[in-house]
């Protein structure tokens, strides 16, 4: 703390930052660890991790020329099985219409297929569903255009009552902007089999790559793919010196570039926090190329736009002396539990891990007016809603609002788990996020959702149990 507290008045006397946050040593340096320049001058440290399946293809592709007929022909009908399980699929319906009015309110109607969320029954651990919440679009009804031609007589009063006040008018609202979407969405299983299948891990603000440790190592061991880049100034990523280098579309367009080189036919995106926020922007720019999406305690479908009395505000050399104290605030909301695994889970997974000049550039740069309920509600990809109960964060009522905007969404509860779940409750996440990417969405129940003008999706808490720190 004396430390921190010196430090922060050379900052203030030299008008320098003490602390730059430099490229990590990694325990594992060449373990699917990639620095890609995503500009001049702009490195973004990348763990990339290729199932071994592709390897062993790559090489057997190299060598199948000097190997006999026969050999190739066994290859190729497996290759063809894999290319007949991966394409397979259930054709969606998606459309919906848009509408915003001049004051603010926003109607949304359903007019496709609903996808029935009798799915993601999590089996793993002692695992209890609870009572299931029904969360429902609000329904609007259109006033009648013509008098009913069978008008009901009015009930005659009783002697000495006044009769009611008619109700005032309603005059017809213009809209004030309308959008009309109409797509056919083809969702299938995607196994760790599938070549054409991508995993992209985007962290939040102040985190890195290694909050998904547990994550990529299980989802590697299936035989996926697995991108997780370090934003910048975070990790082992470079840190520039320039405010303007940590905006929402900075950040956006370096992990366009990431994705571009990375992305396969189908991909998956699962982001944290401010992470949700690129999800989305990256499903809105490539719907043909984002299959599914998965978001951690993203918040609501609101616009961003940075506080201007945010603690965050204040000059870097005061940041830097009040670090201890921001980490233990991190530590106190961002976990349920404040523990001697939380605390190091803290420090060893660099889940708040950051100079104090980044993270007020991160703060401040968190201006993104586009991404407002319109924006959300526009995707058409599956998506689904994880939240940690104990969030001090993002509150509950924020994932709900979400789960009302997405087309199609499905929100779970992890009662034990806060904001750094995926850290706190790692098996727990797996195993949702696993069930996510195999689920195929059923409609032998298509007929029903012909007249359906909102769409109903199911909140589950899931309980597990923890062992007690000795």
């Amino acid at each position: 703390m004396l430390t921190s507290i010196t430090d922060g008045i050379l900052c203030c006397l030299t008008g320098k930052t003490t602390s730059l946050v430099l490229p990590l040593e990694s325990s594992e340096p060449s373990d699917g660890f990639e620095f890609v320049e995503v500009k001049p001058g702009r490195v973004l440290r990348v763990r990339h991790i290729k199932p071994e399946r592709q390897r062993v293809d790559t090489e057997k592709q190299d060598a199948g020329k000097n190997k006999t007929t026969a050999d190739c022909d066994g290859n190729r009908d497996a290759s063809v099985r894999d290319t007949i399980d991966a394409d397979t699929g259930t054709s969606v319906h998606c459309k919906r219409k848009i509408t915003v009015y001049r004051n603010g309110q926003l109607v949304i109607e359903n007019l496709g297929d609903v996808l029935h969320s009798e799915i993601l029954q999590c089996q793993d651990g002692d695992l209890e569903p609870c009572s299931t919440v029904e969360v429902e679009l609000a329904d609007y009804k259109e006033m009648p255009s013509s008098p009913d031609p069978n008008p009901v007589p009015p009930v005659p009063l009783p002697a000495g009552e006044q009769k009611p006040a008619p109700p005032p008018r309603r005059r017809r609202r213009k809209p004030k902007r309308t959008v009309l979407i109409d797509s056919t969405q083809v969702i299938s299983s995607c196994k760790g089999t599938h070549s054409d299948v991508a995993l992209f891990f985007v962290h939040g603000v102040g985190g890195s790559l290694d909050i998904w440790s547990s994550q990529l190592e299980f989802f590697s061991r299936l035989g996926y793919e697995v991108i997780a880049p370090d934003l910048a100034g975070h990790g082992a990523s470079t840190a520039p010196q320039i405010a303007a280098a940590y905006t929402f579309y900075a950040l956006a367009e370096d992990l366009r570039a990431i994705f571009k080189r990375y992305a396969r036919k189908r991909n998956i995106l699962i982001g944290h926090s401010y992470g949700v926020s690129f999800c989305t922007f990256l499903a809105h720019e490539y719907p043909d190329l984002v299959h599914k999406v998965v978001m951690i305690n993203g918040g609501g479908p609101t616009a961003l736009e940075p506080s201007l009395c945010s603690i965050f505000q204040l000059p870097s050399c005061v940041l830097h002396c009040l670090s201890p104290c921001l980490a233990w605030s991190f530590l106190k909301a961002g976990f349920a539990r404040q523990g001697a695994k939380e605390k190091q889970l803290l420090k060893q997974g660099n889940a708040f891990n950051v100079s104090p000049f980044v993270l007020r550039a991160m703060m401040s740069g968190q201006y993104w007016p586009e991404g407002d309920e319109v924006y959300h509600a526009e995707l058409t990809v599956p998506i689904l809603l994880v939240h940690g109960m104990c969030d001090k964060f993002v509150p509950m009522e924020e994932d709900q609002r979400m789960a009302e905007i997405l087309l199609f969404a499905f929100l779970k509860v992890i009662e034990e788990g806060s904001h750094m779940v995926m850290m706190e409750c790692p098996d727990t996440v797996n195993t949702l996020l696993h069930e996510f990417f195999l689920w195929e969405p059923d409609m032998s129940r298509k007929g029903e959702a012909d007249h359906t003008v909102s769409v109903c999706d199911t909140v589950n808490t899931l309980k597990i149990k923890k062992p007690v720190d000795k």
